[in-house]
């Protein structure tokens, strides 16, 4: 196959854009696009700082890649959960993530949980009950109550994640088959900040997960291959390869069934609802953070529960 733009040879081809591309084209096209879903969904500026959330996977560390690329400021988050079950997942992800700011003077940021709160995820969801076998739900509190600390504290103006077209897909397939309102509602690549939470944003909407993986083996990005060990199984993970499976049947089908949702939600799809939704957040006494909890936030609550244990 050719490349469309300079008639090379293509190294991806993109069935949904009816389009392949060589290696530079595919590189500058991808970059190209990712900022001009920035300017359109006006997620941030040159003058603002970024901080972007990186896991080591491929989606993270490509993120971080283009946005410095662009010329933004953009600054790494890593979160040392402890999940280091069997393959030592979280101490190879953070050496991938660390090895990839040192090699290209960035500044990273590591929020170590056993260090700062003396446990870590598997722990808090054995004590915690949240979640005994797939610890999730811990994971998930925990990520983004750190994330917005940092933020906070650190005067970033935004915080940056790697979710692509894949997760997002996925998660509106999860929430419309169980009509989850408030969940729909707040789907979106734009969070605006409010009252304490950080303006969040997710630049890779609009990218199959297969084109983020092209682009990090063209960059020499060195990434974790392994999923988590608990995704294995996970409602997110199946309800991907049923889509996959739609996909293959229908090229492009996971962007239009995104990007309709989103289309949609802005012609005022769940507008009647937006007020009875959006709940009334208090400041927690204890982190200073918002929560709709009328005293300790969940994530402090948690923490709580383990200290006593």
């Amino acid at each position: 196959m050719k490349c469309k733009k300079c008639g090379g040879k293509a190294v991806i081809n993109m069935r949904q854009h009816n389009m392949g591309l060589c290696k530079d084209d595919f590189i500058q096209w991808l970059q190209e696009q990712t900022q001009r879903h920035i300017e359109k969904q006006k997620m941030f500026t040159l003058a603002e700082k970024v901080l972007v959330a990186v896991s080591g996977g491929k989606d993270s560390l490509a993120l971080w890649d283009i946005l410095v690329t662009l010329g933004y400021q953009a600054d790494g988050l890593y979160i040392a959960l402890g999940i280091d079950e069997g393959i030592g997942y979280s101490a190879e992800s953070q050496r991938l993530t660390e090895a990839f700011a040192n090699a290209r003077d960035l500044k990273l940021h590591i929020v170590n949980l056993a260090g700062e709160y003396g446990t870590d995820v598997p722990t808090l969801a054995k004590q915690t009950k949240r979640g005994r076998d797939k610890p999730c739900s811990a994971c998930g509190l925990v990520k983004r109550h750190e994330m917005n600390r940092i933020a906070r504290d650190f005067g970033y103006d935004v915080l940056a994640t790697g979710h692509n077209l894949d997760d997002e897909a996925a998660t509106l397939f999860s929430n419309t088959l169980q009509w989850n309102g408030d969940y729909l509602l707040r789907q979106a690549p734009v969070l605006e900040e409010r009252n304490g939470l950080a303006r969040k944003v997710k630049p890779l909407f609009r990218f199959y997960e297969r084109e983020m993986a092209a682009y990090a083996l063209l960059r020499g990005i060195e990434y974790i291959y392994d999923e988590c060990p608990f995704a294995e199984g996970s409602t997110s993970t199946y309800y991907k390869e049923l889509l996959n499976q739609l996909e293959n049947q229908s090229p492009g089908a996971k962007q239009h069934f995104y990007t309709k949702f989103l289309a949609a939600k802005k012609k005022g799809l769940f507008a009647e609802s937006t007020v009875e939704i959006i709940p009334e957040l208090h400041l927690c006494p204890k982190c200073g953070q918002l929560t709709s909890a009328r005293a300790e936030c969940s994530f402090c609550k948690m923490m709580e529960r383990v200290q006593k244990k």
